[in-house]
């Protein structure tokens, strides 16, 4: 932002052109295919079952083992990311860490193919290595969202991109499911693919984002006496002190917390869970992946439309409700199932029922997440959104550090299926904490601090 800016300028920003819109969404499209097929759908099954592989118990270590590599990736975002933030908004350089982050999930998940059935060292550094990568070019991401629209508009396109997500994901993991096979030791040599598959998916669909999104950021010249990073500190250092400035966004990213826990349990564990709790079969699994992505996409982009009406907050909370229902209905799918069938002498198998479950969780999924990138962004000077997204992915990874560790330490307790309880618990602490937020508030403290900047030519601290 030059100095000529103003914070009126700045509230009433205009739509960013719709080429820029789409091409900040493909890294949504591109980036699903690593999620999914990587960490949801194909080699988190692979990992547990095959690589580390014990049946006897109930591939309790391989769970572990999978939570543990997942938590050191998001605790490296963690401690990375603020400081990524904050000098990236110094160096106007939103653009280049993007693309190294990019370029290091691409490289560490095409490497995935030399992960064979006993290489779980090498299995636990590529994990560590690629999920680094992506994670933490989620943040990067992320922090282009307020410069693309004016506040009314930014659930509508944040919705847009986790819709467009989805869409990637369903073509990714398409071909994934209909040319590659089963996550199982007999097709190891087919399924080993998958992780060449979504390096390749990743590349080149991400390549719009790189040629449409712009980096409007203005450079602030630095010091001869200081490095880059130590300036990333002392802006950290800066929004610390300042904290009471943003109590709303700090509030909220506490709720985000216990919010995202729970979901990257779902997204670690709900093809795990299937597998091995409700025992589906692969066509069931298959049709499963397809109704999740596609009622994630229609929850992202109907609640998108709907929170820039009701308010972001409100939604966010309506979100959260949906998944304890979904947590509950997941949870009681074997015994519902049996209750039926001695009820009604139905001859119903727990995997159909699953199905109906994976629309209410796939709902859940799409709008949940959409809705706090949505409110951060809402929440962020412009000048500072780097940074404050960075916070957000702070909150997100250690949110998926402790959650995943907590849910793979109890389930080698008390097993899967009582485990999963867990996430309900978290998603009910998020709701509490999120409700004494105020939203216009918030968003008045962000047009403040961005009228300053601009009072002060440009620089602030």
């Amino acid at each position: 932002m030059s100095s000529a800016q103003t914070a009126t300028e700045v509230t009433q920003r205009p739509l960013a052109p719709k080429r820029e819109i789409f091409g900040w969404a493909m890294f949504d499209f591109a980036n699903q295919a690593y999620t999914l097929l990587i960490i949801t759908v194909v080699f988190g099954d692979l990992f547990t079952t095959v690589i580390v592989g014990d049946r006897g118990d109930d591939y309790r270590l391989g769970n572990l083992l999978w939570s543990l590599s997942l938590a050191v990736s998001y605790f490296l975002v963690v401690v990375s990311g603020p400081v990524c933030g904050a000098i990236m908004d110094y160096s106007a350089s939103k653009k280049r860490f993007l693309f190294a982050s990019y370029i290091a999930t691409v490289t560490a998940t095409a490497l995935l193919y030399f992960v064979e059935p006993g290489y779980i060292v090498l299995g636990v550094i590529l994990i560590i290595c690629s999920n680094f990568a992506y994670a933490i070019g989620e943040n990067f991401i992320a922090a282009f969202l307020p410069e693309l629209g004016p506040a009314r508009s930014l659930g509508k396109i944040s919705g847009f991109g986790w819709a467009l997500g989805y869409i990637g994901g369903l073509f990714a993991a398409a071909f994934t499911l209909a040319f590659l096979g089963e996550a199982t030791a007999e097709n190891f040599d087919r399924i080993r693919w998958v992780g060449p598959f979504a390096a390749g998916f990743f590349l080149l669909a991400a390549i719009p984002t790189f040629v449409f999104v712009r980096e409007r950021g203005v450079p602030q010249a630095r010091p001869t006496d200081r490095s880059y990073v130590s300036l990333g500190f002392k802006r950290i250092g800066d929004t610390i002190r300042d904290i009471a400035r943003f109590r709303d966004l700090a509030i909220f990213l506490s709720s985000v917390l216990f919010s995202m826990g729970g979901i990257y349990i779902i997204i670690t564990f709900a093809f795990i869970y299937g597998a091995q709790v409700i025992g589906w079969d692969e066509s069931i699994r298959n049709i499963m992946f397809i109704i999740v992505q596609i009622t994630a996409a229609i929850g992202a982009l109907g609640f998108g439309a709907l929170q820039d009406r009701l308010g972001a907050k409100p939604t966010y909370i309506g979100t959260l409700t949906l998944w304890v229902l979904a947590i509950l209905a997941i949870w009681a799918t074997p015994e519902v199932t049996e209750w039926v069938n001695d009820t009604f002498g139905a001859d119903w198998e727990a995997q159909h029922l699953f199905l109906v479950v994976g629309c209410l969780a796939g709902v859940s999924l799409g709008s949940s997440q959409s809705a706090s990138r949505t409110l951060v962004g809402l929440f962020s000077p412009e000048a500072k959104a780097a940074e404050f997204f960075g916070f957000w992915g702070l909150a997100n990874k250690l949110a998926g550090m402790f959650g995943i560790v907590g849910l793979g330490l109890l389930q080698a307790q008390v097993g899967l299926q009582a485990s999963i309880l867990f996430c309900a618990a978290l998603f009910i602490i998020a709701i509490m904490i999120c409700l004494p937020v105020n939203q216009a508030r918030a968003q008045q403290a962000a047009r403040q601090w961005d009228e300053e900047y601009a009072a002060n030519g440009g620089r602030i601290g």
